[in-house]
């Protein structure tokens, strides 16, 4: 069975190349959104099965984002995604919740992982 995966990210060739990786291996990605507050609307409305997220965006940042749906809905998946492998933002990324931490630039295998394991 497909699952439906939201993809977050400020940039939208990020948002392309990953649906790219995810469709290319069965996934079917039902939405995306370019920042935080964006990421919180959709989530809400298309309740995915999981969710990947960018950390740094404009307007609301992935982990405030993160804490946000989590209060909607306990049960959210996620998986964080950043440029930036800094080990703090690393810690509160799977503290706030997080199943998974992909660093960019990401290998494809890695993100299929990622999403695999966090699915279940």
């Amino acid at each position: 069975m497909a699952k439906g995966i939201l993809i977050v990210d400020d940039a939208a060739f990020m948002r392309m190349m990953i649906k790219d990786v995810l469709t290319k291996n069965g996934f079917d990605v039902i939405g995306e959104a370019e920042n935080g507050a964006k990421a919180i609307e959709k989530y809400k409305e298309l309740t995915p099965d999981l969710t990947i997220m960018d950390i740094t965006m404009p307007e609301l940042d992935g982990i405030q984002a993160v804490k946000a749906i989590k209060k909607f809905d306990a049960n959210a998946k996620v998986i964080m995604c950043s440029a930036m492998g800094q080990q703090a933002m690393v810690i509160e990324a799977i503290q706030t919740g997080a199943k998974d931490f992909i660093v960019k630039p990401f290998q494809a295998d890695r993100v299929i992982e990622a999403v695999k394991k966090a699915l279940g």
